[in-house]
C-alpha cells in the first residue's frame, strides 16, 4: 500500500465531503422523525454515498475515455470545481445552501430524504465525484491504490455515519459558530488542493 496514495486520498476526501458539517444539517432534514427512523436514513444514506463514489472510482476513466475527455482536461476542469466548492466554503454559502437543501427536502415531503439531500449532494456531491475520479486516475490502473481508494471512501462513509448517529450532540458540542470557523479552514485547504489538481492538469497538457 502507499502511505502517500493513502494519505492524500482520505484527506482530499475528508475535506470534500466534510463529516462534520453534515450534523447540523441531518438534524434539519431528520427533525420530528424517531431515532430508529433516524438510525436507519443515516445508515442508507452512507451506503448510497459509498456505492456512488466506489462507482466513479471503477468506472469514472471509462466513462471519460468513451466521451473523450482526457485525464488532464478532467484535472483543470474538477480543479476548477473544487474551487468553486472551496469559495462556497470559505464565504459560508454552502453551509446556507446545504441548510436551504434540507429545508426544502422535508418540506416537500421528500420520500427518501437518505438519497436526497443526504447522500446526494451532501456525501456524494459533484466536488467529491470529481476528487475521487481524479484520486482514481492517479492510481494508474494499480489494483491495490484503486482498492486503497475505495477502503478510504468507505471510511470516510463510516465517519460520516458516526457523525449523523450524533448529529444532535455534535451540533449541541460545537455550536454554530465553531462549525462556520471550521468550514471555513477546511475550505482554504481545498483550495489548496483544487489549484495543485489544476496545476497537474496543465503540466500534463504541457508535456504531451
Amino acid at each position: 500500500m502507499d502511505l502517500d496514495y493513502l494519505v492524500s486520498a482520505f484527506v482530499t476526501l475528508l475535506v470534500v465531503v466534510e463529516p462534520l458539517g453534515l450534523a447540523p444539517v441531518f438534524v434539519a432534514a431528520t427533525s420530528g422523525l424517531e431515532a430508529r427512523t433516524k438510525r436507519a436514513i443515516a445508515f442508507r444514506a452512507s451506503v448510497y454515498a459509498l456505492a456512488i463514489l466506489a462507482g466513479s472510482a471503477l468506472i469514472g476513466q471509462r466513462l471519460l475515455g468513451a466521451m473523450g475527455i482526457s485525464i488532464p482536461a478532467f484535472r483543470i476542469a474538477g480543479g476548477f470545481l473544487l474551487f468553486s466548492i472551496a469559495s462556497e466554503m470559505v464565504f459560508g454559502v454552502r453551509i446556507q445552501r446545504d441548510s436551504k437543501a434540507a429545508e426544502k427536502a422535508l418540506a416537500e415531503h421528500v420520500h427518501n430524504i437518505a438519497a436526497y439531500p443526504l447522500a446526494i449532494p451532501l456525501m456524494a456531491g459533484p466536488g467529491a465525484i470529481t476528487a475521487t475520479v481524479l484520486l482514481a486516475s492517479d492510481a494508474h490502473g494499480s489494483v491495490t491504490l484503486i482498492a486503497t481508494l475505495i477502503t478510504v471512501i468507505a471510511a470516510i462513509m463510516t465517519i460520516c455515519l458516526v457523525f449523523c448517529l450524533i448529529a444532535g450532540e455534535v451540533a449541541q458540542f460545537f455550536g454554530t459558530a465553531a462549525n462556520v470557523v471550521l468550514t471555513r479552514l477546511l475550505g482554504v485547504l481545498l483550495a489548496a488542493l483544487a489549484v495543485q489538481f489544476v496545476a497537474d492538469g496543465a503540466r500534463a497538457f504541457l508535456q504531451g
